[in-house]
């Protein structure tokens, strides 16, 4: 993708009441479609109307029981919901995550073969190593793996999806009725594997997939986390508080792309972008106030305890921030530590002031205003240095959504940075790469 035709890349963030953690609380949210797909496949059908690039689910293998009174935890299975969703839609791309510590490869080559074959080649797989150690728990181990090793383990795991998907070659399938020959037995090849952490014959039982494989995108900022995007990411999600440390992130990986031996152009920034967009000013900051009355300190004290790997309701509230470990020390994720030791460091918060001013999106960039102040900010990063485009996280599901699709895109559209037509059916062609 060549400089002469940067565009803005927007990927809306797909969650049932919205970014913010009191989202299900307001009273635009309806409860009774929470859990309910049509109002999933409704967001869908919307944002590819308004011709956003591509949709992306999070996702969690455990749950802290306790934390289940304070509101939704998570959704449906990511891609089991994008499977739904492919049939519903044609053009936008479908971004699942999955964990490479609790996984193994070949079943997940198939899952994203299968859904890029179901979409017509719309699939996107975010590679993630998972840091929560109860989730260790579920599946037999007694403790988290370290940081290191998951990493380890992450590239080692990528590297065999990349083989099953190459090992049918593009011209593999034949279908020749005459002949008898369905597929070239020439052109399928076992892929062998033999690593460190995987033994893995192939070859993948399918058929290539329509992009060739689905694009990669990676969501770690530890530096394990950046080596693994520079190698094989094509776009990385990335959480960046202020326009400086987003310049200064977006430099680093740029460069660290290049070091690997790609072009810094073939990995796309995208910054969390925790939004509220109304009509007026006054409208959105009031939204926001409302918000922040409905969101819990109890569950915003665990979901700090768990990305740090910290227990914080062991601490007042009230009290100084307790002491941060060293990094070297930290197992959990270091993209947060990262972010919560600096503020810590500069502005000495309490717990809870630390939770209110900055806990609303987990740190990520935060916006309440009208479509043209969010997109004086969006543009402003995107022309300046700090990003490629967003991860677009709504605060609030219903309604909030909406406003964004209808507000705020066609804003960026009358200002040529976002195009108004998808440019090709693949997610690989529509974001400026080629189909392997």
């Amino acid at each position: 993708m060549s400089k002469s035709n940067r565009r803005m890349i927007l990927n809306l963030f797909l969650q049932n009441a919205g970014s913010h953690k009191g989202a299900w609380r307001h009273e635009s949210t309806r409860l009774s479609e929470l859990h309910d797909i049509n109002h999933l496949l409704r967001i869908a059908k919307k944002a590819e109307a308004a011709r956003i690039d591509s949709l992306f689910i999070a996702d969690g293998l455990s749950i802290e029981t306790k934390a289940v009174q304070h509101g939704p935890i998570l959704g449906f299975e990511p891609l089991t919901l994008l499977s739904a969703i492919a049939v519903v839609t044609e053009r936008i791309g479908l971004i699942a995550t999955v964990s490479t510590s609790f996984s193994e490869p070949y079943n997940v080559a198939r899952l994203f073969a299968s859904l890029d074959h179901i979409s017509g080649g719309r699939a996107g797989w975010n590679i993630v190593t998972t840091g929560v150690e109860r989730t260790a728990f579920n599946f037999g181990l007694k403790e988290l793996p370290a940081h290191t090793k998951r990493y380890e383990r992450a590239r080692e795991f990528t590297e065999v999806a990349l083989k099953l998907w190459e090992s049918w070659e593009a011209d593999a399938l034949v279908q020749d009725k005459a002949s008898g020959v369905y597929a070239d037995a020439g052109k399928v090849h076992d892929i062998k594997h033999e690593g460190a952490y995987f033994s893995v014959r192939g070859a993948l039982n399918m058929m290539r997939s329509p992009q060739g494989r689905p694009l990669l995108i990676q969501a770690g900022a530890s530096e394990e986390g950046k080596s693994l995007a520079a190698q094989y990411a094509e776009l990385i999600f990335t959480v960046q508080r202020t326009f400086e440390d987003a310049q200064l992130f977006y430099a680093d990986i740029k460069a660290k792309t290049a070091r690997a031996g790609r072009s810094p152009d073939d990995i796309k920034v995208l910054p969390g972008l925790h939004v509220i967009v109304c009509e007026t000013e006054e409208e959105a900051k009031q939204k926001a106030s409302e918000l922040r009355q409905l969101g819990s300190i109890e569950r915003a004290v665990m979901s700090l305890s768990n990305l740090l790997g910290i227990d914080f309701s062991a601490y007042g509230l009230d009290d100084p921030f307790p002491e941060l470990p060293e990094l070297s020390e930290v197992n959990a994720y270091q993209s947060f530590y990262q972010m919560v030791k600096k503020i810590v460091e500069q502005e000495k918060p309490t717990l809870r002031e630390l939770l209110d001013k900055y806990w609303v999106g987990n740190g990520q960039l935060s916006i309440a205003g009208t479509p043209q102040q969010v997109a004086d900010v969006m543009e402003d990063w995107f022309v300046n240095g700090a990003a490629d485009g967003f991860s677009v996280m709504p605060q609030l599901a219903f309604g909030g959504t909406e406003a964004f699709l209808d507000l705020v895109v066609p804003e960026l559209q009358r200002r040529g940075l976002f195009p108004t037509e998808y440019s090709a059916r693949t997610l690989r062609e529509n974001l400026g790469y080629s189909v392997l």
